[in-house]
């Protein structure tokens, strides 16, 4: 049975660069964050532009217009998860039916609030992955666009990155380099390998 494995780690940490090395192995990953991508220029935008008018352009969601409007406004983020997460959800669903049809022995599902949202519950076991408070702060400032008020909005919006290590199951380290974080992947995808899961009977049991 296909096992599934949550990836997550606040943002600066290298989660999506720690997915890569996962497909570079052959491992299937659904990443939620190119799912809402995928989304904010297809079907969330109508529901998005009903809720928040003014923030889509030529059929696509504004994503900095969209941002101003939710920055430090907890209701109007809680309005904007209720329409995107379902549609998220309904894709990750339907990527591990995929895989069990295709007998896939292990997944990821590379969730940026997997703990956050509760999305732990639904996984075999969590991998995060994390780096040095002041690695994980340059890389973020780094980013086009990137202020620290923004940054500081996301962090309040995560787990601290203390208790998401107390609560993973294993750790992927990305502060000592990416080749030394690709070790840790290979070390894991050892330990997991043809062990059975849970998750995925129960995701498409559920959802059924």
């Amino acid at each position: 049975m296909t096992f599934v494995l949550g990836l997550t780690g606040s943002i600066g940490m290298g989660k999506s660069a720690t997915a890569s090395m996962f497909r570079a192995r052959g491992v299937p990953v659904h990443d939620a964050d190119a799912t809402v991508h995928a989304l904010y220029a297809g079907e969330a935008v109508a529901p998005i532009e009903a809720s928040f008018p003014g923030t889509t352009r030529d059929g696509v969601v504004d994503r900095k217009a969209l941002g101003v409007r939710v920055l430090g406004d907890d209701e109007a983020m809680r309005r904007l998860e209720a329409v995107v997460h379902p549609l998220v959800r309904a894709a990750e669903i339907a990527f591990v039916r995929e895989a069990l049809s295709r007998g896939v022995p292990l997944v990821v599902l590379d969730v940026p609030l997997l703990f956050e949202k509760g999305g732990d519950a639904r996984v075999d076991a969590v991998a995060v992955v994390s780096a040095d408070a002041a690695v994980q702060k340059a890389r973020v400032l780094a980013r086009p666009g990137m202020t620290p008020e923004w940054f500081d909005v996301i962090l309040k919006r995560q787990m601290p990155d203390s208790e998401k290590r107390l609560r993973a199951h294993a750790l992927i380290d990305t502060g000592r380099g990416f080749e030394a974080a690709q070790r840790q992947v290979d070390a894991l995808l050892r330990a997991l390998a043809g062990r059975p899961g849970k998750a995925a009977a129960r995701i498409t049991e559920t959802e059924s």
